[in-house]
């Protein structure tokens, strides 16, 4: 995905639409804050343009899109659409169920002694004066996210999240929750940047001059598994959204400097 370029189209068929996003632009419009860009409006657009070129037919080909999914504003990576009703409800059906895998990657602030840990914290949306998702053990709803350490150096961590139920900021409070909070996380965390200085002991650089590797939030949405392609037209079921600029350059260096290899196939 290149630098300030809202999304990126990974798959198309006549049954669905698969979209690398950037992090800052929303899915859908926000129940605080809906006059920025978002992603449904600007593929719509791009639809309508398409259909008044005559580029596509606008039956049964629409120009409207449905949102399968939403990842949060800040989150890149992997967003699913459907491009007809029949194959929305398909869809949503097969969330609901819990049919579709869903892996995040998260860089994290600090270092687990777990390789693998399961939270099952149940989460309350809106739940404080922020608009936050709070762990409420009576009224929360039921919350499930595996998580697998890949990597550590220097007070960073690089996880594998894979949640099994698909709660507002589930991902982000968890590891909150846990002792690490995500980097650059202005909700449940700290929105300082992460700088190649902190964790390569062998940096000789210019303090003053130095930029953040990543000053953004350090999640995203990176593989889909839709779980195969019954009763759809589509023919591919597993998708992987390249990293952006930011967080690939972060995670490289981590893997340049770990003791272990990694083969995220980044």
């Amino acid at each position: 995905m290149k630098k300030n370029t809202p999304f990126s189209i990974i798959y198309e068929d006549a049954d669905i639409l698969v979209v690398n996003k950037a992090s800052g632009i929303a899915v859908l419009a926000d129940r605080w804050d809906d006059s920025r860009e978002r992603l449904d409006d600007l593929l719509n657009a791009a639809y309508a343009r398409q259909i008044e070129a005559g580029q596509v037919d606008a039956i049964p080909f629409p120009h409207r899109v449905f949102v399968v999914h939403r990842i949060d504003r800040d989150t890149s990576g992997l967003v699913l659409f459907a491009k007809t009703a029949a194959a929305h409800a398909r869809l949503s059906q097969r969330f609901e169920s819990r049919s579709v895998a869903k892996t995040y990657l998260a860089v994290v602030r600090g270092r687990p002694l777990w390789q693998e840990e399961e939270c099952k914290l149940p989460l309350r949306a809106d739940g404080d004066r922020e608009h936050r998702t709070i762990i409420d053990r009576g009224r929360g709803k039921n919350s499930q996210t595996r998580f697998k350490l890949m990597a550590s150096i220097e007070g960073l961590s690089l996880i594998l999240a894979m949640p099994e139920t698909g709660r507002t900021h589930q991902i982000r409070v968890h590891l909150a929750a846990l002792g690490f909070p995500i980097a650059c996380d202005p909700l449940y965390g700290n929105t300082k940047g992460i700088k190649l200085s902190e964790f390569k002991r062998s940096w000789r650089g210019d303090s003053f001059e130095e930029r953040p590797l990543l000053n953004r939030l350090g999640l995203h949405a990176w593989k889909l598994d839709l779980g195969g392609t019954d009763n759809l037209k589509t023919g591919e079921s597993f998708f992987q959204a390249p990293l952006p600029r930011d967080m690939a350059a972060l995670i490289n260096q981590m893997q340049k400097l770990s003791k272990e290899p990694l083969d995220l196939q980044l």
